[in-house]
């Protein structure tokens, strides 16, 4: 009995030892995994929201009868190989939107490289154009008034819509193009520039709604019609007859906005998932 009393005392003085060198290593590993959240963190969440890993604990196996308590520093070992584990997911989730988004980029550069081409190759030569002394400002149509409440971004954006309602498109293309370039940070930036997207596709210009509602996206992500925008970049590639194209901004409303857009608006990504013949 004696031996077995003195055998005890010994371990006891052998595992707190290790114990205790083991927390400053759990410590780091700590603070290194705080750092990498953090920056993880600055880059799926940008605007600040807060991170929360789904961590799972790991499963209590019941230890036989007579056998040794689990380890409080085991427990918390393994607790931290499972955050360090979701903090490579979400790094790599991170990594493969940021590629995602860079694909969409050269995509939308190659778009208005295309339609600068065809613009220059149809418009006549300069000899050929006649003088634009006599010429006069289009009107805009009859019943279309620009409403004045002191707010000219929101005027601006009221008229462009007002505008796109009467299909006078190319009036509603100005009025718009100039309200998201002249107020950038005003909350109608978002809505003039999705809908002077809209507009071009109704105008038949899916080359030049392409890069508007890119840059809608691009310039505005947490703007009110940046999920909106990707849908109808969406559409307006399908025209375009570029399906994988289509298919990463699908791609890509998914990770972005899935988890918030409206349940109509995932309907008609749904759709045009569809129509873009999307696996």
């Amino acid at each position: 009995m004696l031996k077995r009393v003195t055998l005890l005392l010994l371990l006891g003085t052998v595992a707190a030892p290790l114990a205790a060198q083991s927390m400053p290593d759990l410590n780091a590993r700590v603070g290194k995994i705080e750092k990498e959240l953090r920056a993880v963190q600055r880059k799926v969440f940008p605007d600040g929201q807060p991170l929360e890993p789904e961590i799972v604990a790991p499963k209590v196996v019941p230890e036989p009868l007579g056998g040794p308590a689990s380890s409080p520093v085991a427990d918390l070992t393994a607790r931290v190989d499972a955050i360090e584990a979701q903090v490579r997911s979400l790094t790599a989730q991170a990594e493969q939107n940021g590629h995602r988004v860079s694909q969409l980029e050269d995509q939308v550069k190659q778009l208005v490289a295309d339609a600068q081409a065809r613009a220059a190759a149809a418009a006549p030569p300069a000899a050929l154009v006649p003088p634009a002394a006599d010429e006069v400002p289009a009107s805009p149509p009859p019943g279309v008034e620009r409403p004045s409440t002191g707010d000219p971004a929101e005027d601006g954006y009221i008229y462009g819509f007002r505008l796109w309602q009467a299909k006078a498109y190319p009036e509603a293309e100005a009025a718009l193009k100039q309200v998201a370039d002249k107020y950038p940070d005003h909350r109608r930036a978002s809505f003039a520039q999705n809908l002077l997207g809209r507009a071009y596709l109704d105008d038949g210009k899916p080359a030049l709604a392409a890069v508007a509602l890119y840059d809608s996206y691009k310039k505005w992500p947490k703007g009110e019609r940046a999920a909106e925008s990707l849908y109808w970049l969406g559409q307006a590639l399908t025209d375009l007859k570029k399906l994988p194209d289509a298919c990463k901004v699908y791609a890509q409303f998914g990770d972005d906005y899935g988890a918030t857009a409206a349940a109509s608006l995932k309907a008609q990504v749904a759709a045009g998932q569809k129509r873009a013949k999307c696996a």
